[in-house]
């Protein structure tokens, strides 16, 4: 990266390419998102994913020239090098494809479930895209690669569980896709383009960033400081991820999730007061829930990784990189939410979108000081700029001159402009955001999701723990992440598609008999709200009765011979007593036999008395790992685990082949 500084510096001053090498060109990457560019900047192309269209800006005019209607849910769009536009259709398993000029639906490609990430081959004949998962089964995703001509599907490769984004690479020679849940890269090998084949499935990010150590160091690396009892930090809700122009390496959006045991004042020990998620996040960071940036290298899929701890490199890392933790200039702006990024074209600059805090962080890619960083604040933010409600996406110039961010909640477009001047960033709005479409859902919904996204709001969240519900509960589903709470250890339940407000009692432990019960203490207590009042209860309710369900590609209109058997199964092994109903759930207390009873993570005895509360299994599907603990990877693994006990539900008479067919039941709910 250091050899490449000075070329991009001075690529910049005389607006040439900022890289030489036409391969790396290529394939940076330039959107990220629900935004894109033509290829000669002119025309600005943007998803609505509540209206369901791709709007087209002319950008010279400003101003809206056409709208295209697609698929359900619209997600992201990528534009090929002919300038033929694709728009993946989250609630459509399918990618919409429109030529430019002709503004409407040319074609629709089947593709798999809840298709989300999309690029296009340097070449243009080849369209990637990224299924959260495949077509026969919700057990990994998958990677498509589309001929652009015939609009037919090549191949379809495995590439892990809930994966999201995608950035192609070395020429378009290498994929890097990123897993949500898991917080992680897969590599995937394109130089055969008939048999691509998984080079990497998995890194070790989790371990680079929570390397022990007796000593580590303060943000400012001066002042030493010992580090808390066996803190660590999973990354999970990797979204999306962006090369850089020289090709050298890729950064990737992620949030930080505490492991162990939280207390109101950040320490395993015991709480002295407070919020329950503040403080205790990584690098000193104020929340249990942190915004980060991960560098790998796209040759190897290497992470370049801080020590969440040491908040510093690694002694065999040189600090070339951005801090993987994004830390805010501002102590009364917090970040959070990171869902997009791009690298402008001289290499030195990652604007980074967060939706939880409608801010766009600009941040050097290669160091960590300067005259022109506050980093005695622990912050390597250059700015920190603000946009409008819920940004999902942005989308730059190629000279690097304009950006543009789509603010999904309020359905404009915010322009950025730069100075020109490449070494340093000096990046203002211009002019007042555009506006897009109009919403569609009903007002109390439009204000309940703007509470549920902000970490930014006071009433929701203090500015010291920048925490959101989406920060726990990202598109209103689950991180697949454990919290060490109070009362023991407890996995994140989805929202969406669970007609979450009809079931109450709430949380794990059943402690919270009303919604209005469960928001306050959420709010108030975990997230230091100020204020949560019967408006903002019934703004909030109504938005997560609206989430829609995870689409699932174990649901058909008929069900199989081995899931109606399944069905019959669930009758005989009296699953139904608790969960029954509409919902699933009988909302009664139970002990199945799964409760902690060592280790520094116990469950109350007061819950264990009591038994915890019965979920939902609608959804079961799209939801590993299982149980409050999260250790049941698979729903046979609960299955086989408790079968002799009776203990939930009565197992113990069933057959290897009725437990299969119990879970094709299961999986279908």
């Amino acid at each position: 990266m250091r050899r490449t500084v000075l070329a991009t510096v001075l690529a910049s001053m005389l607006a040439l390419p900022a890289c030489e090498d036409r391969d790396a060109q290529a394939t940076w990457t330039q959107a990220s998102g629900s935004v894109a560019l033509s290829r000669d900047d002119a025309f600005l192309y943007v998803v609505d994913s509540d209206n369901g269209v791709l709007a087209v800006v002319d950008t010279a005019r400003r101003e809206k020239v056409g709208e295209v209607k697609v698929g359900l849910l619209p997600e992201r769009v990528a534009v090929g090098p002919d300038d033929t536009v694709y728009v993946s259709n989250r609630g459509s398993r399918s990618v919409s494809v429109i030529h430019r000029g002709d503004w409407n639906e040319a074609a629709r490609i089947a593709v798999g479930v809840e298709p989300v990430g999309l690029s296009v081959s340097p070449a243009g004949d080849t369209l990637y895209v990224v299924n959260s998962t495949a077509l026969a089964t919700s057990s990994h995703g998958s990677l498509m690669a589309v001929d652009t001509r015939s609009l037919s599907v090549r191949w379809e490769l495995p590439v892990g569980d809930e994966p999201r984004g995608i950035a192609l690479a070395q020429g378009g020679k290498r994929a890097l896709i990123t897993r949500f849940r898991q917080g992680d890269l897969v590599s995937v090998d394109l130089t055969d383009v008939d048999r691509p084949r998984v080079v990497r499935e998995q890194t070790d990010l989790y371990a680079r960033a929570n390397v022990r150590d007796n000593v580590a160091v303060s943000p400012d690396g001066l002042s030493p400081r010992l580090p808390p009892a066996d803190i660590r930090f999973q990354p999970r809700s990797m979204s999306s991820v962006a090369v850089t122009p020289d090709g050298e390496r890729a950064l990737a959006t992620v949030m930080w999730a505490r492991e162990d045991p939280l207390s109101p004042d950040g320490t395993p020990t015991q709480p002295s007061g407070g919020s329950l998620y503040g403080g205790g996040g990584p690098c000193n960071t104020g929340g249990v829930v942190a915004p980060g940036l991960v560098t790998f290298d796209t040759d190897t899929g290497s992470p370049r990784v801080d020590d969440m701890d040491r908040c510093r490199p690694p002694p065999d890392l040189s600090p070339d990189f951005p801090p993987s933790t994004i830390i805010s200039p501002e102590s009364t702006h917090p970040i959070q939410g990171p869902v997009a990024a791009v690298v402008d074209p001289t290499g030195l600059w990652a604007f980074v979108v967060n939706r939880e805090t409608d801010n766009v962080a600009i941040i050097p890619t290669g160091r960590r000081s300067g005259s022109d960083l506050r980093s005695g604040l622990g912050s390597t933010v250059r700015q920190l700029v603000r946009v409008g409600s819920g940004p999902t996406g942005i989308a730059m110039t190629r000279d690097g001159r304009k950006a543009y961010v789509y603010n999904a909640f309020d359905h404009t477009v915010t322009t950025l402009v730069s100075d020109g001047a490449g070494g340093t960033a000096n990046i203002r709005t211009d002019g007042a955001p555009l506006p897009i479409a109009g919403d569609v859902l009903a007002p109390n919904e439009v204000a309940g999701r703007k509470l549920f996204f902000s970490a930014l709001d006071s009433r929701m969240a203090s500015t010291s723990v920048g925490a959101s519900c989406a920060s726990c509960h990202p598109d209103g589903r689950e991180d697949g992440h454990v919290w060490g709470f109070p009362d023991g250890p407890r996995q994140t339940p989805s929202l969406a598609g669970r007609s979450m407000t009809k079931t109450g009692p709430f949380h794990w432990s059943g402690e919270f008999s009303t919604m209005r019960d469960f928001l306050d203490a959420t709010v108030r207590h975990r997230m230091g709200g100020t204020v949560l009042d019967g408006v903002m209860v019934a703004q909030l309710s109504d938005f997560i009765d609206v989430l829609p369900a995870p689409d699932n590609p174990h649901r058909a209109d008929v069900l199989t011979d081995a899931q109606t058997r399944g069905e019959a199964v669930f009758r005989k092994a009296a699953c139904d007593t608790c969960h029954g109903g509409a919902h699933f759930t009988l909302n009664t207390q139970a002990d199945v036999g799964t409760f902690v009873t060592s280790g520094a993570l116990q469950d109350d005895p007061v819950v264990r008395k009591q038994g915890l509360n019965t979920p939902s299994l609608l959804g079961l599907a799209r939801t590993a790992p299982y149980l409050h603990d999260g250790s049941a990877v698979s729903l046979k693994d609960r299955l086989m685990q408790g079968r002799e006990s009776n203990r939930h539900g009565m197992t113990a008479q069933l057959t290897d082949a009725e437990v299969d067919d119990l879970v094709e039941y299961l999986l279908t709910l």
